[in-house]
C-alpha cells in the first residue's frame, strides 16, 4: 500500500542529483547516529548476564569438557577452531568491548578507489555511464512526487518524476525506511548533513510508527542514512514517557513545515502531543498538550499551519475536536467539536479565515475561526459514505476542493457559490484511497494513492463538465482527443 504522498514544486529539485559518498566525515556522522539508536538503555542487562555466567561457572566447575572425537575426513578443515580470532585480532576485539561495538565498525576497512578505472572489479568504462545521466536528470519544469510505500513488510519512499507535458510518471529513485510510514512533509530548509551549505535544499520529512522523525535529502541518491533525525534520544531515555516534552513517545501521525519561519517543523503524535522542532538544533522547541482528555481516545491526527498568520496552527484529534491557536500563546485556543474522529484538515488559502475538516463518518465540515469556540459549521458536506481520508484545496483555483475516501472514490467539489456541488467523481483504481493532493504547479492534476500500492495522476482538465463549471476562474487549454478524464499510472 501507499499511505502518504507529498508533491515537490517545479525547480526545487537538483537537475543532476548527487551520488551518496561515504567520506570520513559521513562515516563518523552515521556511526554516531546509529549508535545513539541502538545503545541499550538499561545497564542492568549486563549485570544479569554476569550473574548468569557466574552461576554457570559455579555449577559446572572449572574443568574443561573433553573434546569430542573428530571425523578424520573433516580434521583437515579444523572446524572446531573456525571462529577463533586470527593472531593480532584479540587485542582489537578487547578494544571494541571496552569502547563499544560500532554498528558500522567494519565499513571503514572496505577498499575503495579514487577512480573507477583503478578498481579491478568495475569493468564498465565511465564513458558508458553517460547514457545513465539522462535517466536521473530532473528538468526544471518537472515536478517530483514522493510516495510512502509498504510491501511485504518492507517500507520505502518512492521518489517519482512527473513530466506534465508528456503525461509521464516514473520512479526516479527510492529510499529505504525502518518502519511503516504514516505521513510526509516536503521542506527546503537545510538540516543535518548539509546544514552549513547556503541556498535552499530539497528534503522530505517522514513520520512513522516510531517516535522519531527522519529527514532525507531528495537530491542525494543511494543514501544509507537520513540527513537528520528528530527525537532519537527517546529510545535511550529510561524516563522518556515522563519527559515527553522533549520528544515523542509514540507514532508520528502528521507533519507541517512552516514556510515563513523555515527552521520550524510541527509534528502531531499518537502520544497526544503536538511539538515544534527547531531544525537548526534538531531539538524540540515546544510541546503542546491540549488534546489530553484521559476519558477519550485523543491521538492527534493532523497539524497544519495557517497560510497567512505564520504563528497560527490548527490541530485535529481522535477526541473528535479541532483546535486553532497562536503557538506563541497556546493557552488562548479556540476549540470545535465534530461528531466523528478527525481524519484530515486543510486551511482555505483563498479564504484564510476558514478551514475544512474531514471525518471518519465521511463528512467534511467548514469552520470560520472568527465565530469562536463551539460555533456551528459554516456548512456540512456529506462527501462520502465511508471515512473521508483526505481533503485538499486547490492552490490557485478558489473554491475547488478534492476529497478522497476508503470507499475508493475521489471527488472534486465546487464551493464557490457557498453551497458545495460535486463536479466530478472517480474510482482511479488505487483501492481504498488514503490521499489525494492537487499538484502545486498544474491546472488540475491530482496525485492519488491507496491500498493497491500504486500512484495515479488524475488529469481532470479534460473533463467537460468540470471545465465549464470552473471557466470563470481558470482558463484551460483545449484537450487533445476530446473531453475525457485521463489517469496516468505510476
Amino acid at each position: 500500500m501507499i499511505s502518504a504522498l507529498a508533491w515537490v514544486r517545479k525547480g526545487a529539485a537538483k537537475e543532476l542529483p548527487d551520488k551518496y559518498e561515504l567520506t570520513e566525515e559521513e562515516f563518523q556522522r552515521v556511526s554516531e547516529m546509529a549508535n545513539e539508536r541502538i545503545r541499550a538503555p538499561d545497564e542492568g542487562v549486563d549485570a544479569e548476564m554476569a550473574i548468569d555466567d557466574e552461576a554457570g561457572t559455579a555449577k559446572n566447575g572449572n574443568a574443561a569438557a573433553p573434546e569430542a572425537a573428530i571425523d578424520p575426513e573433516l580434521a583437515e578443515y579444523d572446524l572446531e577452531h573456525y571462529d577463533d580470532p586470527a593472531p593480532g585480532e584479540e587485542e582489537e576485539e578487547e578494544d571494541e568491548e571496552d569502547g563499544g561495538m560500532s554498528l558500522f565498525s567494519k565499513i571503514k576497512g572496505l577498499s575503495y578507489h579514487a577512480s573507477n578505472e583503478d578498481d579491478p572489479y568495475i569493468v564498465m568504462n565511465e564513458n558508458d555511464a553517460d547514457s545513465d545521466v539522462e535517466d536521473v536528470h530532473v528538468r526544471a519544469n518537472d515536478n517530483m512526487l514522493v510516495a510512502a510505500k509498504t510491501e511485504d513488510d518492507i517500507s520505502h519512499l518512492e521518489v517519482y518524476v512527473f513530466e506534465e507535458a508528456e503525461d509521464n510518471l516514473y520512479v526516479h529513485h527510492d529510499v529505504m525506511l525502518p518502519s511503516f510510514p504514516l505521513c510526509l512533509e516536503w521542506l527546503d530548509f537545510r538540516a543535518g548533513r548539509r546544514a552549513q551549505e547556503g541556498g535552499q535544499g530539497n528534503y522530505i520529512a517522514v513520520g512513522t510508527f516510531e517516535p522519531e522523525i527522519e529527514i532525507w535529502d531528495l537530491d542525494t541518491m543511494d543514501a544509507m542514512y537520513p540527513d537528520a533525525i528528530l527525537g532519537a534520544e527517546a529510545k535511550k531515555d529510561k524516563k522518556a514517557k515522563k519527559k515527553r516534552g522533549k520528544f515523542h513517545t509514540d507514532a508520528v501521525m502528521s507533519l507541517a513545515w512552516n514556510k515563513t519561519h523555515r527552521n520550524i517543523l510541527a509534528s502531531a503524535s499518537a502520544d497526544t502531543t503536538v511539538k515544534l522542532w527547531d531544525l537548526n538544533t534538531l531539538k524540540c522547541a515546544h510541546s503542546f498538550e491540549h488534546h489530553t482528555d484521559k476519558a477519550s481516545d485523543n491521538e492527534v491526527q493532523v497539524v497544519t499551519w495557517h497560510p497567512v498568520e505564520a504563528t497560527v496552527m490548527a490541530t485535529g484529534s481522535y477526541d473528535q475536536t479541532v483546535t486553532a491557536f497562536d503557538s506563541r500563546a497556546p493557552g488562548n485556543l479556540t476549540r470545535w467539536s465534530v461528531p466523528a474522529d478527525v481524519e484530515s484538515l486543510v486551511w482555505d488559502v483563498h479564504a484564510p479565515q476558514q478551514f475544512y475538516v474531514s471525518a471518519e463518518n465521511g463528512a467534511v465540515y467548514c469552520f470560520d475561526v472568527r465565530q469562536g469556540s463551539s460555533s456551528t459549521p459554516v456548512f456540512t458536506l456529506q462527501a462520502h459514505d465511508d471515512a473521508c481520508s483526505s481533503v485538499d484545496i486547490h492552490p490557485t483555483i478558489p473554491g475547488c476542493l478534492v476529497t478522497s475516501s476508503v470507499d475508493k472514490t475521489v471527488k472534486i467539489w465546487d464551493l464557490h457559490s457557498g453551497k458545495p456541488s460535486m463536479l466530478s467523481s472517480r474510482d482511479v483504481g488505487v483501492g481504498k484511497v488514503f490521499s489525494a493532493k492537487f499538484c502545486p504547479d498544474s491546472k488540475l492534476h491530482l496525485a492519488v494513492c491507496g491500498t493497491a500500492g500504486s500512484v495515479r495522476i488524475w488529469d481532470a482538465t479534460t473533463g467537460g463538465a468540470l471545465r465549464r463549471a470552473l471557466a470563470d476562474r481558470v482558463t484551460f487549454p483545449e484537450p487533445e482527443g476530446g473531453f475525457k478524464d485521463v489517469c496516468i499510472c505510476g
